[in-house]
């Protein structure tokens, strides 16, 4: 597969391959996105809500991106938990997606990447290629 091909720079994960959290509250499309996730060679973990999602990262300390929806139940959506995340844990890469609204990368913390849902599974596993050979630790805006 071509996403294993481009999966060069991997001195960032601790374990030999990137950790990728899925945080998805409809399971049909968190199974589909943790296929996704696996196919292109990353490890999975997944989350129905920002909740479980925040004791994922609290309890490893190997996630280097999270792959999240934006309306879900619970105590925050996918935008505010990005922001937790980014401030929380600065170095974890973001991807954040949602079908019902367009979402300006300018609303989301700085070096994250949005794709409307439907998504393309190219167009997903090319953003978290992009996302995790981003050796630039400032992150500065990336540039589409």
């Amino acid at each position: 597969m071509r996403a294993k091909e481009l999966l060069r720079n991997e001195t960032q994960m601790k374990n030999g391959r990137a950790v990728v959290l899925v945080v998805e509250d409809t399971a049909i499309i968190r199974m589909g996105a943790i296929h996704l996730v696996e196919s292109a060679g990353y490890e999975a973990l997944e989350a129905c809500d920002a909740d479980e999602a925040i004791q994922l990262l609290e309890a490893r300390g190997d996630i280097d991106l999270a792959f999240t929806d934006v309306q879900m139940p619970g105590t925050m959506d996918g935008i505010k938990l990005a922001h937790y995340i980014r401030d929380r844990w600065p170095p974890v890469k973001l991807l954040v997606a949602s079908g019902m609204a367009i979402i300006e990368e300018s609303s989301l913390p700085t070096g994250s990447l949005f794709s409307a849902k439907p998504y393309g599974e190219r167009e997903i596993v090319d953003k978290m290629i992009r996302l995790l050979d981003d050796d630039d630790r400032s992150f500065a805006k990336i540039e589409e």
